[in-house]
């Protein structure tokens, strides 16, 4: 718990912009409206607000009646930004609207900002990432480093804290955003009892790096190619450095040189992102037992898959199988 403990209900400002997506602004009024102290009391009061008060426009086919205009984030406690339609173009805010940079200048000091998915782009827009571990949906993270090399962004997790700036990957991250705030603010009874009326569970493990798909590029038309498709077609048989080289017909430095320029990683590490490829495929789609799997995809053992899995995705097999299985 933290300093946002007092006898007023913490003001939360939710900042809407048009092309806004209803679920990330209902989440924030569903969870923190339901937070209530031992008497019963609310513990946050939450208003919305937009560049001008009246109708906004959602992603979807109906909208928005905004009480507010920017006002309110003047005399917040935290500002909320749910992402818009805006925030998915190719360079989001380069440069940022005037009217935006205004709006959003009224933030007092030492106010709370979190931002929900892409609307990352709107706070480090403003500088406000700058120096801050931040992390945005996993669709939008090549274009975030692309405009923000300097910003450390962290594409794996589900929401990050810097203190007085927080960031959420994905739509439903908002909901783990929310109730991380609301357990930092009045602690996990609190905050469990909000995730118990929501019907969600009060902490997700593993992180986004379990929901982002990574198709295989095509091989064809490189000089590894063909041992890539190779290697794919017999995880079974753990193939080796030395028989994808021979594969190619190179030796193992020429083909460990060629690998590196034509993918961007060693082949070690590809073999691995290859079979935990498979390995979620066979557990979202078969009950095959997960030694089968291990054996299957290369990993030889049960305790090899489990720690390369909570190793790279953050969560076991039988937690992703429970997560996405059929």
């Amino acid at each position: 718990m933290d300093a946002f403990r007092g006898a007023a209900p913490h003001r939360v400002a939710v900042f809407v912009r048009d092309g806004a997506l209803p679920i990330e602004t209902g989440i924030v009024h569903r969870l923190f409206g339901q937070a209530r102290d031992a008497g019963g009391r609310p513990l946050y009061e939450v208003v919305t607000c937009a560049l001008a008060s009246g109708p906004v426009r959602t992603d979807t086919d109906l909208g928005f009646t905004v009480p507010h205009g920017p006002a309110p984030l003047a005399e917040a406690d935290t500002v909320l930004v749910p992402a818009a339609e805006e925030d998915y173009v190719e360079r989001p805010h380069d440069p940022l609207a005037p009217d935006l940079a205004d709006a959003l200048g009224r933030v007092r000091p030492g106010a709370r900002v979190a931002s929900v998915c892409s609307a990352a782009f709107v706070l480090a827009a403003l500088g406000w990432l700058d120096g801050c571990r931040v992390t945005t949906h996993w669709r939008s993270t090549g274009f975030f480093r692309a405009m923000y090399p300097h910003i450390d962004l962290d594409p794996d997790v589900l929401y990050t804290d810097n203190g007085r700036v927080l960031t959420a990957a994905g739509v439903a991250s908002g909901i783990d955003l929310s109730l991380y705030m609301i357990r930092r603010d009045h602690g996990a009874a609190v905050a469990n009892e909000v995730a118990r009326g929501t019907v969600v569970p009060p902490h997700r493990d593993g992180g986004q790096a379990q929901y982002v798909r990574r198709p295989v590029p095509e091989p064809e038309g490189t000089a590894t190619g063909a041992a890539r498709a190779w290697a794919v077609a017999h995880l079974d048989e753990r193939p080796t450095l030395a028989r994808m080289a021979e594969v190619a017909s190179m030796s193992v430095r020429t083909f460990t040189r060629r690998f590196r320029e034509e993918t961007g990683v060693s082949p070690g590490r590809w073999l691995t992102a290859r079979r935990l490829d498979r390995a979620r495929e066979l557990l979202e789609g078969t009950d095959m037992p997960v030694d089968r799997i291990a054996h299957e995809t290369g990993f030889g053992t049960g305790a090899s898959l489990r720690q390369h899995m909570r190793a790279e995705l953050g969560v076991s097999p039988g937690d992703y199988r429970r997560t996405f299985g059929g």
